[in-house]
C-alpha cells in the first residue's frame, strides 16, 4: 500500500465534453470513483481537431460548423470537481489510419504531461484503451519510470487488433507497455493477453444504486427500452421484429429507443414496414441521468447486441429493478448473468427466442417483479461505482508497490 494517495493522470480519447456530455462517460465515472476511493486524479483528453466524416458528406457548411465546435471546446475545464485538459491533435481519417493515431497525438500529449508534472507530480498514468491513448503515452511520457496502466473496454481487441497488421501491432505495443492491464470482463482480459498484455486484472464498471427500488412496472401498458448508440451490432432491428410478432398478444406494447447514430433512418423505415411506428419512440441522445431515468421507468430493458465487452446500460437499468435481456456468448452479458439473476440471455440473432423471452416475462407479472428484484440485488452486490473505485485504487496501489 502506498503511504499517501496515488497521484494519477487519466489519458483518454473518449471523454465527456461540452459538445458531447455522453461520450466516454464511463471513463469519467471511473475517474470519479477512483478519486472518491482516495486517489488524486487529473485528466488529459486527446482532443482530435478533425471534423467527423459525416460532416464532409453534408457539405462545406457542415464541415465548418463541426470544426468551429471543436475549436470552441475550452481547453481547461472542471467536471464534477476533476481538472480536465483537452489536448489537441490532428490525424488522418479513422478508417485507414486509426492504428497510427497514438503517434499523431504523442507530441502534444508529451507537452501536456510535462506541463502538468510541474504542478501535479503524478505517480502513475492510466490510459483508457491501448490505441490511441496507451500508444500515445508510451511515446510521450517524460519519464519511463512512471508506470502506465491501460484499461481495455473492448475496442482494442474486438476491432482495432483485427484491422490488419498495423492495428494488431499498435494494440500489442500499447498493451505491452502497460505495467497492468485492466479489463472490463474476464473475456476481454483473455483477449488482451492474446494481444500482448502481460499482467491483467478485471475491474467492472459500475452504476449508481437508487436509494429505493421503484417497483417493477407490471401494470398498465408494457414498455421495452434500449439505451445504446444506433449502430447495427446493437441489434435494435431484432427488437422491432419481436415487437411485430408480439403485437397480437401484447397490443399495448411500446418501445423506447434512447440514443442516436447512423442506423436511425433504417430503423425508422423498418418500424414503418412492420406496422409498429406508432408504438416506437425515438428519443435521440439524452444526457446520462435522463437516459438512465427513462430506462428505469420502463418494463424491460432489451439489448441483444453482439461484440459486447461489458454493457453498462444493462446494469444501469437493473439497478432500478428493471430486468434485462442480452446475448449469450458475449463477454459482458455472460459475466453479468454469471454474477446473479436479472439478465436473461438469448442466442445472438435468434429473433424467435428473443420474442419468446420477452413474452414469458411480460405474461407473468409475478415473475417479472421477482426478476426485477433479483436484478437490483445482483447490481448491489457486484456492479456499483463504489466497488469500481475501490478496485481501481487497489490496482493503482498494486502497480506502485
Amino acid at each position: 500500500m502506498t503511504a499517501v494517495s496515488p497521484r494519477v493522470v487519466v489519458v483518454a480519447e473518449f471523454y465527456p465534453s461540452r459538445r458531447d456530455p455522453v461520450l466516454g462517460i464511463w471513463a469519467h465515472r471511473q475517474a470519479l470513483a477512483a478519486r472518491d476511493a482516495g486517489a488524486a486524479v487529473s485528466v488529459l483528453v486527446l482532443h482530435r481537431l478533425v471534423p467527423p466524416r459525416a460532416s464532409f458528406a453534408a457539405g462545406p457548411s457542415s464541415v465548418a460548423g463541426a470544426l468551429s465546435s471543436l475549436l470552441r471546446e475550452p481547453r481547461r475545464q472542471t467536471l464534477d470537481g476533476l481538472p480536465v485538459t483537452y489536448v489537441p491533435f490532428v490525424s488522418p481519417l479513422r478508417e485507414r489510419s486509426y492504428a497510427t493515431w497514438g503517434a499523431w497525438a504523442a507530441p502534444t500529449l508529451g507537452l501536456a504531461l510535462r506541463r502538468l508534472r510541474r504542478t501535479f507530480p503524478f505517480d502513475l498514468i492510466h490510459a483508457h484503451n491501448a490505441v490511441p491513448a496507451g500508444d500515445a503515452v508510451r511515446r510521450a511520457r517524460p519519464d519511463a519510470r512512471v508506470p502506465m496502466i491501460v484499461s481495455v473496454h473492448g475496442g482494442d481487441v474486438l476491432y482495432t487488433a483485427d484491422r490488419g497488421r498495423a492495428g494488431a501491432e499498435a494494440v500489442a505495443r500499447g498493451l505491452g507497455a502497460a505495467r497492468l492491464v485492466l479489463a472490463n470482463s474476464q473475456g476481454i482480459a483473455e483477449l488482451s493477453r492474446r494481444r500482448g498484455a502481460g499482467e491483467t486484472r478485471v475491474v467492472h464498471l459500475g452504476t449508481d444504486l437508487p436509494d429505493a427500488q421503484r417497483p417493477t412496472r407490471t401494470n398498465g401498458a408494457p414498455r421495452l427500452v434500449t439505451v445504446a448508440h444506433l449502430i447495427a451490432r446493437k441489434r435494435h432491428a431484432d427488437v422491432l421484429r419481436a415487437m411485430a410478432v408480439l403485437s397480437q398478444r401484447h397490443p399495448s406494447l411500446s418501445y423506447a429507443i434512447v440514443g442516436e447514430g447512423p442506423e436511425r433512418t433504417a430503423l425508422e423505415g423498418l418500424a414503418a414496414r412492420l406496422g409498429v411506428s406508432e408504438r416506437v419512440e425515438f428519443h435521440g441522445q439524452l444526457p446520462p441521468a435522463p437516459a438512465i431515468e427513462r430506462a428505469r421507468a420502463c418494463t424491460l430493458f432489451v439489448m441483444p447486441s453482439t461484440d459486447e465487452a461489458f454493457g453498462v446500460a444493462y446494469i444501469e437499468a437493473m439497478a432500478g429493478g428493471v430486468p434485462a435481456i442480452g446475448c449469450r456468448g458475449e463477454p459482458g452479458p455472460e459475466e453479468i448473468a454469471a454474477a446473479g439473476d436479472g439478465l436473461v440471455l438469448v442466442p445472438p440473432g435468434d429473433i424467435e427466442r428473443l420474442t419468446q423471452r420477452i413474452d414469458e416475462l411480460l405474461s407473468d407479472p409475478h415473475r417479472l417483479r421477482e426478476v426485477g428484484q433479483r436484478a437490483r440485488a445482483t447490481v448491489a452486490a457486484n456492479f456499483t461505482w463504489e466497488q469500481c473505485g475501490r478496485q481501481t485504487l487497489a490496482a493503482y496501489e498494486h502497480v506502485l508497490l
